[in-house]
């Protein structure tokens, strides 16, 4: 069949499948695209010719937005869709850069596809090409690599024979998987070849569920039935392998308090008699003093950051113990544990086959109760309504929208004050409703995020939660969900600066320095949302902020909820730490108290 290299890059992608479990769907879902001189006659063409045929094009307004709408889509899809990215050459490509670095940190499967120099040189350099006097074979696309699970640049059509097939193993891979980036030359994408028939046919990638080693998951069961204070830390992995049942068994036949990271929070209901919340420096109280205790922490899916370790302080037993069960060999042998190299699910149910009717002492249950008890008060005590008028307490109106949103809702949140708050406060009733991108902590994400979410389950209400900083910049996806029809409800909460930031400045002495917004003229965040096509409600009471909740949900569009939120009124930290450095020296007497706080800190730390 002879094409285009962009026809018989549109047309293979078309007929890839993934399946798992026995199930298949179209690996590809569609196309995010924004055409300039680098894609328009090639990938711009092709999806013209050919996407009718399976692989939808959708326009966006940010290249990085589309990378975040496409990870958030692969997120919420468990790993086994996503969506593929094109753009133009030069700033079209780089502005990638943000969304493959998120991609690749939070191993979510995403194909980007940036326009790239000429391949025969003969018009160089073109518009928008880096040059560089060591050699011609550089583009900024090169700036890719190091944020790439895989990287090519196709100069010849026949190229695409052999890169795609290793472009879909890593996409498919649950160890490997992140930003897979093929750089096509504008020239080689109009240029024919005569691909072969069978390149074109449907193909299936199943995502296995790898099985542990018989060794590994012995000395594993070996260590749980060895424990009298474990500690199950269930983190993304866990939802992205389906094992929330599998967990939520084993947790119980066991008698295990289970915690949770930020990609593995709604892993087991909050309201399970072994759910003690989050973990770490953004944890609960009561997931933060069992961990201090354990003897045995069971990792589960998750990369064991600083965030979920409190930068290695938060287990404190002198005897303590891993078992790293993670598809992904080097989070597996993290801290030093018993390494099980396999699927969630299939770990869990092989580890509890050999507990031979293991379960936790009575005292260790009680202590879980007690704590469990204690914290749900304080979430009820600190999202309870005590400000009627705006600015609100934050955390209040996080308890709002929880309360609001039905079981099988979502919560969409990335950077700034709100991922912490969530984490602690957010009442997850079923998987895959708390959606957080922090592994890379990326301003703007939000919004693209939630589009990306909805896209992947439309029937689901998308309650995105952003503040002011974030939604500055970027928030014409919000033009996006409106003209593809993916409605969401956007929480835009106003604290007239970056307030994360701020309370961190505070705490290292710093006074908040550099963090308020002075605005010179009148700055209407509100208006501005209308002006991109959103059903806006603006809250200035705790009865007006309940009634737009309704308001919102009967909208016909995307809506946005504006509210003002007082900067200085957290939550409190319950007993977690996060190594910031410090100033070892300084003449500001709160900066010189900050570092003897951060030195007794660094004490806790392990080695």
């Amino acid at each position: 069949m002879r094409l285009t290299m962009a026809q018989a890059l549109v047309r293979f992608l078309s007929a890839q499948l993934s399946e798992r479990d026995g199930c298949q769907q179209r690996f590809f879902a569609g196309m995010f695209g924004i055409f300039g001189h680098g894609n328009v006659a090639g990938v711009g063409q092709a999806l013209d010719q050919f996407g009718a045929e399976g692989l939808r094009y959708y326009q966006c307004r940010n290249e990085q937005a589309m990378v975040h709408t496409a990870a958030a889509f692969a997120k919420m899809s468990n790993r086994l869709r996503t969506l593929a990215c094109t753009t133009s050459i030069g700033p079209g490509a780089t502005n990638m850069l943000t969304g493959a670095a998120g991609a690749t940190i939070n191993r979510l499967p995403v194909l980007l596809l940036p326009g790239d120099i000429f391949a025969n040189r003969a018009p160089a350099p073109v518009l928008q090409q880096l040059e560089s006097s060591d050699t011609q074979d550089v583009s900024v696309n090169d700036c890719f690599r190091p944020v790439s699970r895989y990287w090519d640049r196709i100069y010849r059509a026949e190229q695409l024979l052999t890169a795609l097939p290793e472009a879909m193993r890593v996409l498919t891979s649950p160890a490997d998987t992140g930003a897979v980036v093929l750089s096509l030359p504008q020239d080689t994408q109009t240029e024919a070849f005569e691909y072969p028939d069978a390149f074109f046919a449907p193909r299936i990638w199943t995502v296995p569920r790898q099985r542990g080693d018989a060794a590994a998951i012995t000395r594993a069961a070996e260590a749980v039935r060895s424990s009298r204070s474990p500690l199950i830390v269930a983190g993304g992995g866990v939802l992205y392998s389906e094992a929330s049942e599998a967990l939520r068994k084993f947790a119980e036949a066991a008698g295990i308090a289970v915690a949770e990271t930020q990609a593995g929070k709604s892993a087991i209901p909050w309201d399970h008699p072994l759910a003690v919340g989050a973990i770490g420096a953004t944890g609960t109280l009561a997931a933060n003093r069992l961990a201090r205790q354990a003897d045995l922490v069971i990792a589960i899916g998750t990369r064991l950051s600083d965030f979920t370790t409190m930068s290695n302080s938060a287990f404190a037993h002198p005897d303590a113990r891993f078992v790293g069960i993670n598809v992904c060999e080097m989070d597996a042998f993290k801290h030093a544990a018993i390494p099980v190299v396999a699927d969630a699910r299939v770990a869990i149910e092989e580890i509890a086959s050999r507990l031979g009717g293991f379960t936790t002492s009575a005292g260790y249950r009680h202590t879980v109760e007690a704590l469990r008890r204690e914290w749900n008060a304080e979430v009820d005590r600190v999202t309870a309504a005590a400000v009627t008028r705006a600015p609100f307490v934050q955390a209040e109106l996080v308890g709002a929208v929880n309360a609001f949103a039905r079981p099988q809702d979502v919560v969409v949140g990335a950077a700034g004050s709100l991922p912490g708050d969530l984490h602690k406060l957010w009442r997850s009733r079923e998987p895959n409703t708390y959606h957080l991108e922090y592994g890379y902590s990326c301003m703007g994400y939000e919004i693209a995020g939630g589009l990306g979410v909805k896209m992947a389950d439309p029937l689901r209400d998308v309650f995105v939660m952003v503040g002011d900083g974030s939604y500055l910049m970027m928030a014409q996806e919000i033009v996006t969900s409106i003209q593809e029809g993916f409605k969401l409800i956007i929480v835009l909460l106003d604290s007239h600066g970056y307030a994360s930031i701020g309370g961190l400045s505070r705490s290292i002495g710093s006074g908040g320095f550099g963090t308020q917004f002075n605005h010179k003229a009148p700055v209407d965040l509100a208006a501005n949302a209308e002006s991109l096509g959103a059903v806006v409600f603006r809250a200035t009471d705790r009865a007006g902020f309940e009634a737009a909740l309704q308001s919102a949900r009967a909208a016909d569009r995307t809506a946005v909820i504006y509210a003002e939120v007082d900067p200085d009124q957290g939550v409190p930290g319950y007993e977690s730490w996060w190594d910031v450095p410090v100033a070892e020296v300084s003449e500001q007497p709160d900066v010189r108290a900050a570092r003897l706080r951060w030195e007794d800190g660094k004490a806790k730390q392990r080695r």
